[in-house]
């Protein structure tokens, strides 16, 4: 009786260490299916589509990717319905990444698309004619009234989509820097109102409006050449942008007044745990804001289809492909 006792303490314990034991292994990438998700963005999707070639060649089974709002792609995420996303703008995404459980369930790795600038642009001619350089200059109405287009005397700013955030610090800083008295901030879908102020730049007509990078507006209306940056008098942000200071505003000695944003890739920590492969890729996979920009001026052009942003992404590849297989070979290693 007792060695039969004695058998079943010994099977539980070795059950028992096989489990945990189990637990410790790293999956090996052949069994594992990656799902990947990214916003109604559709550069996201290039991005996405780089990452997930090198996943494959990997040896990951890659799910075609999933188009999800911001804030419920970090809690599929968390809750791993998921397993990562290209979608994590630091510092803007933030507190999406609290929200759904922050570092003890999500971790950001990588630069993806290093130092996006936001800022504020207006067209070389007029700046240098009335040397203009910083948006403090516009609470001179006669400043101000250069960049009226609908006969009010206010600037007309053109904005940000409603909900990308960004509209809040636009608001902000004309109450920060005293200008609402002399600029209007237009809001409404951000590409028809940029293409308003295409036209009137075209027509030789003072423009100004908020710009990002990356953006195909860069590659239209180059900075430095068509049009330029203006900086802001002190740095100035809402309270939800906490922890900052003028140096995380700032770029080669300009502050933009816009939180400096590094496009990162965050994932469920579960997963890197056990997908070190995975985890070096995603470290080291990096696309230069300028080749962001071309892509985004092709998306504009027409080659908008997820079929188009495939076949870019390839391109991308082969155009890159020393670097890239130096990365893949790096990632390998890890599994190590």
């Amino acid at each position: 009786m007792k060695q039969k006792y004695l058998k079943i303490i010994l099977g539980s314990i070795l059950t028992s260490l096989l489990i945990v034991f189990t637990s410790c292994q790293k999956t090996p990438p052949g069994i594992v299916t990656i799902r990947s998700a990214n916003s109604t963005w559709i550069q996201e999707l290039f991005q996405t589509e780089i990452v997930n070639i090198g996943l494959e060649k990997l040896g990951y089974k890659i799910e075609k990717p999933k188009e999800i709002d911001y804030p419920a792609i970090y809690i599929s995420l968390a809750n791993e319905d998921l397993e990562y996303s290209t979608v994590y703008y630091e510092p803007q995404h933030n507190e999406f990444f609290e929200n759904a459980g922050g570092e003890k369930k999500l971790e950001g790795v990588g630069i993806l698309t290093p130092n996006g600038i936001q800022g504020y642009q207006i067209d070389k001619k007029t700046a240098d004619k009335y040397n203009i350089t910083n948006i403090e200059q516009l609470k001179n109405p006669e400043i101000a009234k250069l960049f009226d287009s609908d006969g009010d005397g206010k600037a007309n700013l053109v904005g940000c989509n409603p909900g990308w955030r960004c509209e809040l610090t636009i608001d902000y800083h004309l109450q920060a820097y005293e200008l609402e008295d002399t600029v209007e901030h237009n809001q409404g879908q951000y590409e028809i109102l940029l293409a308003d102020a295409m036209t009137r730049y075209e027509q030789g007509k003072p423009i100004i409006y908020y710009a990002y990078e990356p953006h195909w507006i860069s590659t239209q209306l180059k900075p430095n050449k068509d049009v330029v940056w203006l900086e802001v008098p002190f740095t100035s942000l809402p309270k939800s942008m906490e922890n900052f200071s003028e140096e995380d505003t700032s770029l080669d000695g300009k502050n933009f007044g816009f939180r400096i944003i590094q496009q990162r890739i965050v994932a469920n920590k579960k997963f890197l745990k056990n997908n070190p492969v995975a985890k070096r890729w995603f470290e080291l996979v990096e696309i230069p804001v300028a080749d962001m920009n071309e892509e985004s001026l092709r998306i504009k052009e027409g080659e908008d289809q997820p079929e188009d942003i495939l076949r870019h992404a390839q391109e991308w590849i082969k155009n890159n492909q020393e670097k890239y297989d130096n990365w893949l070979e790096t990632a390998r290693k890890s599994a190590n």
